[in-house]
Formats: structure tokens, C-alpha cells, sequence
């Protein structure tokens, strides 16, 4: 019987990893209806993410928009606030926190260049939207996402004057494959970022900001604990960042009804295929070499990544002798504290950003 209990759990543990570290198994869906629309209106089937507050973008195959606020219900749908075209009646949609899936100057009529990045495993794109400053932003989206998480802070950054390049690392669409097709959760991510950090000390910056969204701030963590390029990050700002995957792994195996037990054997199987030491990303038991003056950011409804941990982080950072200052967003879920109220966390971002590396 232990050895059927076992051969279960390692199997359990093979599909879990799978989840976590197959790109393909991190690549958004279409899981909401839309149940019909008129001008200036959507209605949405409703589910716990369709009638979720605040500003977010509707895509579906072919086509997007942004949606408003939830402005009314009717039996087991929501009706939205749509700001561009109308998706027809019945189609397959999602809400995406980064809102907008084009490029910087079809968004927000920002400026930008397409620029490659060379890194270890070839060529990877990125947006350059330049500016004054010789302090350059380096942003960083999170797993299964894309640059365009970027584009919702972009205004605030230009207006500071700070260029900003929204990078892509291996794996993502368009950057080179992984050796062994796998994320590696940060592990061997952080150095496609350090190669666009060089791209920017070569191009002009004097020295960098980095911005990471969710595994972004992951694999910001893993840049400042192994990159020779460290000392050139004068802040940065971590946005619903993953402070432990362990602790992330244990939310999210409570949200699939996944017994927690099966955590750890997840690990050893994950650490098996893709070479993780789970331990290193754990920022409090291993935090980074260098520690600049950080802004960190969570919703307090993320169901992704744990705001617990970000809460422990903040905690502990006077110990570490690490400057954080922690904002958070009450029932805002993951990565989406912009999404909640762009106005008051575009001004939190700008003020830490003036006195830290503008002023």
C-alpha cells in the first residue's frame, strides 16, 4: 500500500510540476461568455473574476476592449462599462489586469522603439519608450504574461522623465526557447533580464529601477542576489511579487482542493526537471545581496500569490537592513491593485519613484 501511496504522490507531484513549470500550461484561456453588448455596455456571464471591481481589459480571439465598472446585474450576469468595440453576443472572453494587448503607442500614444535584447539563448524583443532621464526602467511581467503588463504605469514613468524597457525572457513568445522548454520560476530567468539591464548601461542609462509584476519580482529577487549587475539597481518597485513559491504553491494548492501535502513532493519533482533550489526564492530565509529602496505592492484578495508573504517580507525588511515600503490594496486580487484604482496606486508609485530616484 506505501508504495502505491507513493508512486500516487509522485504522480501527483509530476502533474502539479507540469502546471507550474509547462509554458504552455501558464498561457491565459478564454473562460468567460459574453453574453451580449451594446454601445458603451457589456454584459458578462458572471463569475467571480467577471464581477471583480475596477479597470480591466475584455479580450477575446480577434479583438479587445477595456471594461469599467461593474454598473448593474441581471440574474446570473453582470453588465460592464465598454470603452471600445463590442464583442459579438456569446463570444469566449477573458479580463486581463494588464488591460491592453497592443504596444505602448496604440494604448497610451506613447512613443516606443522595438529593440532586441541579446541574451544567452539569442536574440529577445522588448519596447523601448525613451525619455530624459539617464535612470532607465526595467519591467518585468510575470508568468504567462506578457510586456504589456507595463503599458498601464508607463505614462506615470515617462512623465518622471524614466525610459522604459519592457522586456521579454525565454519562453515567452517571440524570446528564445529554454533549453528544456520549462520556466524556471527565476532560476535561470533572472539572467535574460541582467542581458536587457546591460542593453540599457550601454544605450545610456547611468543605472536601473526594476519593476516586477508577480513571477517578475521573482525573478527581480534572483538579479539581486546573483547578478553582477546589482549595484546598478538604485530601486525597485515589486507588484504582487512571489516572495516564497513555496508559500505560493500551498495558496494554490488550496484553491484546487489539492491536499498540501503534496507541496513538497511537487518541489522535488519540479526541482528534479528544472534543477530549483526552492529555498533560494524565499526572500525573507534568503534575501538578495543587494537590497535597494523597494516599494511593495499586493492586493489584499490576491488568490494567486499570497499577500501573507508580502505582509512577512515587510516585517522583516528593517532586519534585513532592507528599505520597503509596503502598500496594500484592499480587495484587489493578483497584480491588479492598478486595476482597482489607477489613480491612487499611479500616485503611490510616482511619489516613491520622485524621492527615491528623481528627487
Amino acid at each position: 500500500m506505501s508504495v502505491l501511496v507513493s508512486a500516487g504522490a509522485l504522480g501527483g507531484g509530476r502533474y502539479y510540476s507540469g502546471e507550474l513549470l509547462d509554458p504552455a500550461n501558464a498561457r491565459p484561456g478564454y473562460r468567460e461568455e459574453v453574453v451580449s453588448s451594446t454601445a458603451g455596455t457589456v454584459t458578462l456571464r458572471e463569475s467571480s473574476v467577471t464581477a471583480l471591481p475596477g479597470t480591466w481589459g475584455l479580450v477575446w480571439p480577434g479583438g479587445s476592449a477595456e471594461v469599467g465598472a461593474v454598473t448593474g446585474r441581471s440574474g446570473d450576469a453582470v453588465v460592464r462599462e465598454l470603452r471600445g468595440a463590442a464583442p459579438p453576443d456569446g463570444t469566449r472572453a477573458r479580463l486581463d489586469a494588464a488591460v491592453w494587448p497592443t504596444d505602448p503607442r496604440t494604448a497610451r500614444g506613447l512613443a516606443y522603439e522595438e529593440v532586441r535584447i541579446r541574451t544567452e539563448l539569442g536574440d529577445a524583443p522588448a519596447w523601448l519608450v525613451p525619455a530624459t532621464s539617464s535612470t532607465w526602467v526595467v519591467a518585468v511581467h510575470g508568468r504567462g504574461g506578457s510586456r504589456a503588463e507595463a503599458l498601464r504605469i508607463a505614462p506615470v514613468l515617462h512623465d518622471l522623465g524614466l525610459p522604459v524597457l519592457a522586456v521579454t525572457y525565454r519562453n515567452d513568445e517571440g524570446a528564445p526557447r529554454s533549453p528544456d522548454g520549462l520556466y524556471h520560476l527565476g532560476d535561470t530567468e533572472w539572467r535574460d533580464v541582467e542581458a536587457a539591464v546591460r542593453y540599457a548601461l550601454e544605450h545610456g542609462a547611468r543605472d536601473v529601477v526594476l519593476y516586477g509584476w508577480s513571477m517578475g519580482g521573482a525573478i527581480a529577487g534572483q538579479f539581486l542576489g546573483r547578478s553582477a549587475e546589482a549595484d546598478e539597481v538604485v530601486a525597485a518597485v515589486l507588484d504582487a511579487p512571489v516572495v516564497s513559491w513555496t508559500r505560493t504553491l500551498e495558496l494554490q494548492s488550496r484553491n484546487r482542493g489539492v491536499p498540501e501535502q503534496f507541496v513538497p513532493v511537487a518541489e522535488l519533482v519540479a526541482g528534479w526537471r528544472a534543477d530549483l533550489d526552492f529555498d533560494r526564492f524565499d526572500l525573507v530565509g534568503s534575501p538578495p545581496a543587494h537590497r535597494p529602496p523597494t516599494l511593495l505592492l499586493h492586493g489584499g484578495a490576491d488568490g494567486t500569490v499570497p499577500v501573507e508573504a508580502s505582509r512577512e517580507l515587510a516585517t522583516a525588511a528593517p532586519g534585513l537592513g532592507w528599505p520597503v515600503r509596503y502598500v496594500e490594496v484592499p480587495g484587489a486580487e493578483h497584480t491588479a491593485a492598478w486595476n482597482a484604482d489607477p489613480a491612487a496606486y499611479e500616485r503611490v508609485v510616482a511619489e516613491f519613484l520622485a524621492e527615491e530616484v528623481v528627487g
